[in-house]
């Protein structure tokens, strides 16, 4: 397991969740595998979207649910964004050549339920996990966890 070198837990508007977002987005440098957890509908979608635009991703990023894997180009990176929300098993995940993208020393790889992977991928570089709030429609719950 890779060493942590930041942790942060914090509450954030979905205004708030973008700008994040994007600051991530800034921060990041290939090689890189960022993992984000939550249930349905928590912001994931929204946070890679930012994220994406943070990179410098200049067209619409969409949730890849139903094809699996969305590749974007960004001015110094590939971008390669993967939902596995639809895969049951690690031999589902397996079959998506997953580990050649991983490979790339010029790949960002934004994951959607990495759950599903269970242990095909490696530690990440930011591991993301976001939480609705009871009665709040509007804010997230959001735990970071930067690896070396």
């Amino acid at each position: 397991m890779a060493a942590e070198v930041r942790q942060s837990i914090q509450r954030l508007t979905l205004r708030e969740l973008e700008a994040r977002g994007l600051a991530i987005g800034r921060e990041l440098r290939a090689p890189a595998l960022v993992t984000l957890m939550g249930e349905l509908g928590a912001g994931k979608t929204t946070l890679v979207q930012a994220i994406c635009r943070g990179l410098g991703v200049t067209e619409p990023v969409t949730s890849p649910t139903f094809a699996l894997i969305h590749e974007y180009v960004a001015p110094r990176v590939r971008v390669v964004h993967c939902d596995l929300y639809r895969l049951e098993t690690e031999r589902d995940v397996a079959s998506l050549g997953l580990d050649d993208v991983l490979a790339d020393p010029h790949a960002i790889v934004l994951v959607e339920w990495p759950e599903r992977a269970g242990q095909l991928l490696p530690d990440p570089t930011l591991r993301v996990m976001l939480a609705h709030v009871p009665d709040n429609d509007v804010a997230r719950d959001c735990s970071e966890v930067w690896s070396a």
